[in-house]
This record gives C-alpha cells, sequence and structure tokens, in this order.
C-alpha cells in the first residue's frame, strides 16, 4: 500500500494488482498481457483503473517506453511478494477427496515427450482419470516456479535455481553415435571425434566433451533435427538410443562405436518442493520412476 493512502476495498483490487505487477515485470502492455492470457486492452483499462482508484499515477507512458513512477515503484516492492505469497498458497491448496486431481502442469524435453511421454501418460491417465495436462515441450532451460510448471523432466538440471525444488534421479538415458549406411560407405567408421569427419552434436555434448568448435560441422538443441540430419547422410550423431532404434530398424542409421566418449546421461524429474506438495504430483513422480525401472531408456 501507498503511504498517506488506504487501499480502496473492492472485488477486483487482487486481479488490477496482478495486472500491475505483471506490467511492472514485463516492462511492457503487450508481454503483460500474453502472461496474464488477457487482451492488451483490458491490462490498459486495469491499470487506468488502478490508478482511478489510488488518485495517482503508477506508470509513465510515452509512444516508445513505459515506466513506473515513484508511487508505481512504492506499490510495486510493497505488494509483489505478498501476491506471489498468496498464488503460490492457494496453488499449493490439496486436492479434494482422496484421488489426485487436477491440472498437471508438465514440461518435458522434445525427444522424451515424442517417443516415451504418450504413452506413459496415456497409462498414467487410465489409473487416475481425474487428473489432466497442460503440456510444454521445449528443451530450453525453463524457470518452474516462475511459470508455474507442477513437474519437470529433463536430462540435465544445471541453470535451473534448485533452492525451492526436489530434484530426484530418474535413472540413465543410453546413447550412442549413428551414421547413416550411405554416409558410412562414403567415409567410413569414425573411430574418435575429429575433424576428419562431420559431426551433428547438441551444443551441451561440444561443452561436455570440451570439443573444439571447428571439429563439429553442425550444432544443434533437437534430437529430431539431428536424427533427420544423420538419416540424410549429414553426418555421424549422438542420439539417445531409444530414439535412434526406430530408424535402425528401418536401416535408415546404423550405430557406430566410439569407445572413448561417456554414453549416458542421467535423467531427473524436477518439482517445487515448498509448502505441501500435490497428491498429483506425488502420483505422477511415483508412476514415472514405476515406469522407467521397468522400462529402462536404453
Amino acid at each position: 500500500m501507498i503511504p498517506g493512502r488506504r487501499m480502496p476495498k473492492t472485488p477486483l483490487d487482487y486481479d488490477l494488482l496482478a495486472i500491475f505487477i505483471a506490467v511492472a515485470e514485463a516492462k511492457s502492455f503487450s508481454k503483460a498481457a500474453i502472461r496474464l492470457g488477457i487482451g492488451k486492452g483490458t491490462v490498459s483499462r486495469g491499470i487506468a483503473e488502478l490508478e482511478a482508484l489510488l488518485g495517482t499515477e503508477l506508470i509513465h507512458r510515452t509512444t516508445h517506453a513505459m515506466a513506473l513512477s515513484t508511487a508505481g515503484t512504492a506499490l510495486y516492492e510493497r505488494t509483489a511478494k505478498h501476491l506471489r505469497a498468496l498464488d503460490e498458497a492457494i496453488g499449493h491448496l490439496p486436492e479434494p477427496g482422496e484421488r489426485p486431481s487436477g491440472v498437471l502442469r508438465l514440461t518435458a524435453p522434445a525427444a522424451f515427450s515424442t517417443v516415451v511421454l504418450p504413452e506413459l501418460l496415456a497409462q498414467f491417465s487410465l489409473r487416475y482419470p481425474e487428473v489432466s495436462f497442460e503440456l510444454h515441450i521445449t528443451n530450453a532451460t525453463v524457470d518452474i516456479i516462475g511459470q508455474g510448471f507442477d513437474v519437470a523432466i529433463r536430462s540435465v538440471h544445471h541453470g535451473i535455481k534448485q533452492s525451492m525444488l526436489t530434484v530426484r534421479r530418474l535413472g540413465e538415458v543410453v546413447g550412442g553415435f549413428y551414421a547413416s549406411p550411405s554416409y558410412v560407405a562414403r567415409r567410413g567408421q569414425p573411430k574418435v571425434i575429429s575433424p576428419d569427419h562431420d559431426w551433428v552434436l547438441l551444443a551441451a555434448a561440444v561443452q561436455r566433451w570440451k570439443l573444439p568448435r571447428d571439429h563439429v560441422r553442425f550444432v544443434c538443441d533437437d534430437f529430431t533435427a539431428m536424427r533427420e540430419l544423420a538419416s540424410e547422410g549429414a553426418g555421424v550423431t549422438f542420439l539417445p538410443n531409444y530414439f535412434a532404434a526406430p530408424y535402425v530398424r528401418s536401416g535408415k542409421l546404423e550405430q557406430i562405436a566410439i569407445p572413448s566418449r561417456s554414453l549416458t546421461v542421467p535423467l531427473y524429474i524436477l518439482y517445487p518442493s515448498r509448502g505441501q506438495v500435490s497428491r498429483k504430483v506425488i502420483a505422477f513422480r511415483d508412476f514415472v520412476t514405476e515406469w522407467l525401472h521397468k522400462s529402462p531408456l536404453n
């Protein structure tokens, strides 16, 4: 609350504050509207209404920029953390009833989501029909808490803020080197990673193996693109075995042994750990753990 003023008590206060905080953090009306899932006009009207209720300008607007006023800065500093705490408290209320229920927001990498996740989620849904999903498929690092995810599955968790997260290891993803038969017939099978061959690798693998950048022709962030490049004869790639298997069976790829490189990557499940962990998260965590124990990714 701004010093010297009393916040009007109206049913809209919470929504108006949420709009104001979104604008203050996004530094843009348009970006705040996208974040909140509402129209830009609704955001503009919300800010105007809040300013009218408080009797002061909160945001200085120009054609190309916006900035918080002194009053706006004070309001943000005094309300943002409390509104987030309230959102978090509400979000961690236990589901009604005894069985897991509600929407579970899940983020997972693309290869895992393409091959493993469809059957896993279908079977989970049969066991827990009252849980529904919002899926965010990306290989990029995400702000799990800030973006409101209940669960994340990741091959690496470096760069993710872990102070408020529980991180559990699910097992290991076993991978291998692959190339098309046409590439092997043309260039032969490599024994080491060197400039004598064309390579199609993840940026994380280049960094992990400390490879000179000029050794790698294609640096990529997506296993699907890497698999397609390799199957077209563009070079030798490194893929999870479970992801390469259909192409090996069809003859599009063949595995190549390069024993000097590590072929396993850990797989983790992450979820917010502050407060009570919901039954839907616990159910999903246990189901994934059980599933991968029975069907390891090798």
